[in-house]
């Protein structure tokens, strides 16, 4: 009988297959989102049926497989079933002024964190699916219910992922989740990252290593995830990396992190050179000095700040009137800021890849350069 076709791989082919010319010549595709659907008893529309596609190796000949199904159908389907069972419901719709991501699946790592959480929100505010990831499945599900409320229209458009961007058997599997739910993914905002103090001298080489495994190699295997599944779906995508001011402008005690984070700032750049011709756009945000988002504190901030206040005499609110007077514009730089970065990168307002904003109120010596 042969291998069952991987559903996650079918439907992301599928979900390319079914976009239509949305005749913006900077986001060329109008996409489609599937949700599941336990019977199709009273509910109407066109019915294909996937049941006979066979599993093949290259997805060249999947593809294949099933532009000829929905060719024989020769009517455009509003329910699918696919080899398995499992039956899906296609929801289509456009962008809009309110709306420009709406239908485009975002995936976002370290979402439970501070600026994780505030991109999840500005991401479904602009008609996003979004699929917030990390390790803490406790915080990944008290933030679903957080934003869920907050947005009337965001039922059944956000869900949570647990997933371990150290191991690639994990991030494929989070992938995967996202796809068996929507369909495929459009937007992946790579922003989990750890940090710690310890100045060169005393800096202990296995926690230096753990930075490495999430800042570094976290990165590049979420990249690679990310630029496979893509490729796979054929129409094109943005990843925007959260990097940070320390790449260009390191601070004293703060080596491995800078060190890092500067490793996984390249790691974007050369994606940006490597995928840029099927239209997958990478570009970074480099923030400073996000504290909190709202009552849910900076972990970056939580490892930092005790050591910057002793080291200043400050308290907490202290510290944070520190770093907002030492930028030029004298401003409190918040996770929403951040967001507001990743949105510019994620609804494509410029034909930009391989750009750096900095989000930090204006800092000269963390200027890109």
């Amino acid at each position: 009988m042969g291998e069952p076709v991987n559903t996650a791989r079918l439907l992301t082919i599928l979900r390319g297959l079914l976009a239509e010319p949305s005749r913006l010549p900077d986001d060329p595709w109008q996409r489609v989102v599937f949700k599941s659907w336990a019977s199709f008893s009273g509910v109407s529309g066109a019915v294909v049926s996937l049941d006979g596609v066979k599993s093949v190796a290259q997805d060249d000949e999947l593809r294949s497989q099933m532009r000829g199904v929905l060719q024989q159908a020769k009517v455009r389907p509003d329910k699918i079933t696919v080899p398995g069972g499992s039956a899906y419901c296609i929801e289509r719709g456009a962008a809009s002024v309110q709306a420009p991501l709406q239908n485009k699946i975002a995936l976002v790592t370290g979402a439970a964190g501070a600026i994780g959480a505030g991109i999840c929100r500005s991401l479904l505010a602009k008609g996003a699916h979004v699929a917030a990831t990390d390790l803490a499945r406790e915080a990944l599900d008290a933030l679903a219910r957080e934003l869920d409320p907050d947005l009337s229209e965001s039922r059944g458009r956000i869900m949570g992922v647990t997933m371990d961007v150290t191991d690639a058997a994990s991030v494929a599997a989070g992938f995967n989740a996202v796809a068996e739910a929507w369909g495929g993914v459009d937007i992946v905002v790579v922003n989990a990252g750890i940090a710690m103090v310890a100045p060169l001298v005393e800096l202990d080489l296995e926690a230096f290593r753990r930075l490495e495994r999430v800042n570094v190699e976290g990165t590049l295997l979420t990249l690679a995830e990310a630029g496979r599944r893509l490729c796979r779906q054929a129409t094109g995508g943005d990843i925007i990396l959260v990097s940070t001011k320390n790449v260009f402008a390191p601070g004293a005690q703060f080596g491995a992190y800078s060190a890092t984070k500067a490793a996984a700032h390249q790691l974007a750049r050369i994606a940006s050179l490597e995928l840029a011709g099927f239209d997958i756009r990478v570009n970074m945000v480099a923030p400073d000095a996000v504290f909190s988002d709202g009552k849910r504190k900076s972990g970056l901030w939580a490892e930092v700040g005790p050591s910057r206040m002793k080291a200043r005499g400050l308290d907490e609110k202290g510290l944070e009137d520190y770093y907002r007077s030492r930028n030029l514009l004298k401003a409190r730089v918040t996770s929403d800021h951040v967001a507001n970065a990743v949105l510019f990168f994620a609804t494509r307002q410029t034909p930009t890849t391989g750009a750096t904003i900095p989000v930090d109120g204006g800092l000269p010596d963390a200027t890109p350069r």
